[in-house]
């Protein structure tokens, strides 16, 4: 076997780090790109040669033409929607790299959709946020042997099984719900139609990556969401439904933890958290106000504009070990330029004692107050620096405070969107 050259990107806030743009820069290097975890709802945007570019369920590196893409078996997959997005990057004119799909990758259906937004609307004031797409409902299934997996598709008796859990569930929905039924005969041609067109591209993905590796390629996996939303480590309830941590790249690809050589967590410069739970960092106020504007802080997704705070290390440190991070990389430097202080959270208040963790439940995590230290700002731009040395002092001391606290080598920074605006201060793949 050659030496391995594989690694992991993951975000290790609550998502929304800025995945899209490394795991884009590193895929330029990359001869493999794997997705482990999550669905539709994970939206990235990319941004190079002038052009914004959006994915959800496909890697980021499809827009490498020499990058083979792969939708790991830890991944749930709207056809549907897949089928749209191939088509729409397909149509932007950029030249695409090879696309494979785990034959063991669960099925998002027209009733988890359903499913899911009947049941937010039922948690009342205790809605988690939700994305509405079938996500979670598709987890439950599969933990409920329900689901429906795609290398099920080519059974004989598909569609007579297909059809005894669509009846189940269509019970569920007018039972629980009380939501209408939906035509079995169009959901199920609608499905066939959709797996047409990508057909060519299911394969046991877990061999095809374990032996690119062992091959020597440059193999990259990415992450969905971040590590705070995973179902066993994050701020539970408020979480997504699968294991979003850098530990579930061997699990959501079938492969050996042994083949995974680094592990880098992509970290904002400040924090944000799209829809409910604990935020002891956050800002509703003006400052709160200047960097969602000045950092774009809307949902690629939905549009919803993201909840805003100061970088809380508390939940970073937490991040750092249930995932077993090796490097930190800052998305966003750029904008924190022209505050006169910024604030690190180092630790928590809770009950009048200072604690260094994250509480395991919400209503704890909620009364929490964060304990800051108080860091000089910068006025500078900084959005054409290209190097560490190139940042301002009061930068520099910022990023050195954070990974002196964190006790974790800081691999690079970025200062805007573009590709171009990436620093890397240690090579790491």
């Amino acid at each position: 076997m050659k030496e391995i050259n594989s690694l992991v990107v993951v975000g290790a806030q609550w998502g929304d780090e800025g995945k899209g743009k490394m795991t884009d820069y590193f895929a330029q290097k990359a001869d493999v790109v794997v997705r482990f975890a999550g669905g539709d709802n994970a939206g990235h945007i990319i941004n190079f040669n002038g052009q914004k570019h959006k994915v959800t369920i496909i890697p980021s590196g499809i827009f490498n033409p020499n990058v083979t893409s792969v939708i790991g078996n830890g991944c749930v997959v709207n056809l549907k929607n897949l089928v749209t997005e191939l088509n729409t990057i397909k149509a932007s004119g950029v030249e695409l790299g090879k696309l494979l799909i785990s034959d063991r990758a669960q099925l998002i259906m027209p009733y988890h959709i359903l499913i899911d937004g009947a049941q937010e609307e039922a948690r009342g004031a205790r809605k988690i946020g939700t994305t509405k797409r079938g996500i979670g409902p598709t987890y439950q299934d599969k933990a409920s042997r329900l689901g429906i997996r795609i290398a099920d598709i080519e059974e004989t008796n598909f569609k007579e099984t297909f059809k005894e859990i669509f009846e189940y569930e269509m019970k569920f929905l007018k039972n629980m719900f009380n939501v209408e039924s939906i035509s079995f005969e169009e959901t199920f041609a609608q499905l066939m139609n959709d797996y047409k067109v990508i057909k060519s591209f299911i394969t046991d993905t877990g061999i095809f990556v374990e032996r690119a590796i062992k091959e020597g390629k440059k193999v990259l996996f990415e992450g969905a969401q971040g590590a705070l939303l995973d179902i066993d480590h994050g701020t539970y309830p408020y979480v997504t439904s699968s294991n979003t941590s850098a530990n579930n790249a061997s699990t959501g690809t079938g492969i050996s933890h042994k083949l995974i050589k680094n592990t880098l967590g992509v970290v904002k410069a400040y924090s944000t958290r799209v829809g409910a739970g604990a935020f002891p960092t956050e800002l509703v106020n003006n400052v709160g106000d200047g960097i969602r504007e000045r950092g774009h802080e809307y949902g690629s997704n939905t549009k919803r504009p993201r909840r805003v705070g100061w970088i809380d290390l508390v939940a970073l440190r937490h991040a750092i070990r249930t995932s077993g991070l090796d490097y930190l990389f800052i998305t966003l430097l750029d904008v924190l330029s022209g505050m006169d202080e910024i604030m690190i959270c180092e630790r928590y208040i809770l009950d009048n004692k200072e604690i260094d963790f994250m509480p395991p439940t919400s209503s704890k995590h909620e009364k929490c107050e964060a304990k800051y230290i108080t860091m000089p700002g910068w006025k500078q731009d900084i959005t054409s620096v290209k190097s560490f040395t190139e940042l301002p002092i009061n930068a520099q001391a910022y990023l050195n405070k954070i990974a002196e606290l964190c006790e974790i080598e800081i691999s690079g920074f970025s200062v805007g969107p573009d590709r171009l605006q990436t620093v890397i201060m240690k090579e790491i793949m």
